[in-house]
Formats: C-alpha cells, structure tokens, sequence
C-alpha cells in the first residue's frame, strides 16, 4: 500500500482515531521513508485492545494480536507514544519506529535503520546525546579530526563537551559551511563548551604511523586535553581502545551536534595552520587548498619542490622524491 492507498484503508477502520497509534511500516510509508508497505500495524492501550472483538493471532514479538483485513493491533508497543499527527490520524515519530526496528534487530532492516537513523538525526541532531542523557550520562564529548587527505601539514582532531542546553542553529558538519559560518561558530563553541581538547600529530608522525593510526593518536590527545571530565564519547566512525565507554557512529559529524562542534574546533584550528604556512609559501596556495592536491598545489611541487611539512609517504610528494633520486 501507497501512502494514499494507507489514508483510504485507514478511513475504513471502525475504530476512534484518539485510541491507536499507527506503527511500523505504514508510518515509514506515511512519513516519506519507504514507497509501501503489505498491512497497517497498530497499536493502542492494553484496556482498549481487550474491547476490540477482532479475531487473534500471535504477532511478530510472540504475543497475541488482533486483526482484521490489512489491520493487526496490538498493545505491547504502546509504551512508545511519541506521535506525529497527519491527516488527524496518529503515527509512531521516526525516532520511536527507529527504537522498534534497533529492538527486532533483524538482518532485512540493517539498510533501513541506516536511512532512519540519518533522517532522525538530520531533524534532531541531539538523538544520541539526548539517549545518553536518560540514563543518566551527561559529560558527553563529541570527538571528530581534519586532515586526513591533504598533501601539507598535521591531522588534527578535537574532543568538545556541551552543555545539556547548548544551541547554535546551523551547526553541522564543518565541511558543509563556509569559513566566515566556521569562524563564527568556532568563537561560539569556544565560549559555551564546558570543555574543549585538541590533539595535533605531525606529518613525520604520520609518515612513520601511517594516517589511520596517526589520526586515531591526534583523537586520543585531544581526548586527554580536554579540560572537563568525560563519561562518554561519541567518535565520527573511528572506533577508539581508550577508558572511556565509546560510540562509533558513520556521518558522525552529520548526526551529533556535539560531533559536529569538534569538528569546526578541528577544522578551524588546522586551517589556522595552513593560513600561516602560506605566509612562508605562498606559491603552494595553501590558504585555498589547505594542503590538499589541487593542481595549483601539485604544479608548484613540480616547480620549487617540496618543503619540510609535506607527507613523504603520500603518493604525489613520494613520486616527486622518487624522480629528483634519478
């Protein structure tokens, strides 16, 4: 069924529309996740499913449901009544059909909890501090790194705690706002954070460590610097051995606000750097290509050579080293 085909179904049912909630699949289809889905799954409160004389059956979590045509009620999942209202029906928000779908934990939704899990937090960039703060944890570091590509210079990563109320609108992944957005924030989070650590490793560093094991180093030490205590740290997808209980999360810096406040800290502070190494060497362009291999980057290698701050193990500087040998 259609998200119209669903409207229609729903209009037939002979039941109050103030006493269930509409679940599962036909929300996802309702709220624009997924095209369609083969039934309706309700819900509703244990006292009004018993006056439903609907025929039974046992359901997908083992206990008896009623039914009836493309409609299966049932009032285990009552609990969750976060609800958003279409049309005058009631519908399970994206966040509780996330908690669902992460409950059953069936291999088919694994593809299907990825795209909720992005659309929640692309609404709701607070998810996974929010969920930590119910039980009870509430120094939460977000710790994310830039650097990782370029030719030129450290990789630097950041680790920022935020206060439980912190709010600066438009934050997000300091990769998709401008600089004159980045610097602004960067002052804002500086001044709110309850605590903010930086952690740099070297580009000699990362020619002896490779740049896998140097950015998890620069993660840990920003970790170590950060001035307030932590309980929990949300890492953008690198997973870290480290005391403090972690969370991987991919699209980090899309998906936790406080993820996203490390990475401006990370990305301000390295291209601080590059903006001075320009001063030094202007025909790199590091000021524009923040060390990365722009053309204009790899023709002025070819030119004047390379300096002390490039990576002697990345391919374009190594090549460059490999011929001036011969």
């Amino acid at each position: 069924m259609t998200k119209d085909e669903i409207f229609k179904e729903l209009e037939k049912i002979d039941l109050p529309k103030d006493k269930y909630i509409v679940i599962s699949g036909a929300s996802l289809v309702v709220q624009d996740i997924i095209e369609e889905t083969t039934d309706i799954d309700l819900t509703c409160s244990k006292e009004f499913y018993e006056k439903i004389d609907w025929p039974t059956r046992i359901g997908t979590f083992g206990i008896e449901v009623k039914y009836k045509d493309c409609f299966e009620i049932s009032y285990n999942l009552y609990e969750y009544q976060d609800i958003v209202i279409i049309n005058g029906y009631r519908f399970l928000s994206l966040e509780d059909c996330l908690e669902i779908k992460k409950r059953l934990n069936r291999p088919k939704d694994k593809k299907l909890i990825k795209e909720l899990e992005l659309k929640v937090c692309l609404n709701d960039n607070y998810y996974f501090e929010r969920k930590l703060r119910e039980k009870g944890i509430n120094f939460i570091a977000g710790v994310d790194e830039v650097g990782r590509g370029p030719l030129v210079g450290p990789v630097v990563a950041a680790c920022v705690v935020l206060p439980e109320h912190f709010n600066l609108e438009g934050l997000t992944d300091s990769k998709k706002l401008s600089e004159k957005k980045r610097e602004y924030f960067y002052d804002e989070i500086m001044r709110q954070a309850l605590g903010v650590g930086v952690g740099i490793i070297s580009e000699k560093v990362i020619d002896e460590v490779n740049i896998y094991e140097a950015t998890k180093m620069a993660m840990k030490e920003a970790i170590k610097n950060c001035s307030c205590k932590i309980e929990h740290v949300l890492i953008d997808a690198m997973k870290l051995d480290i005391d403090i209980p972690t969370t991987s999360i991919i699209k980090g810096d899309l998906k936790s606000i406080t993820i996203s406040a490390a990475s401006v800290i990370a990305k301000v502070t390295r291209d601080r750097m590059l903006d001075e190494l320009d001063k030094k060497y202007p025909m790199y362009d590091f000021k524009d290509n923040k060390g990365y291999p722009t053309k204009k980057h790899l023709e002025a290698i070819k030119k004047y050579g390379i300096i002390d701050e490039h990576r002697r193990s990345y391919g374009p500087v190594s090549e460059y080293l490999e011929l001036t040998k011969q």
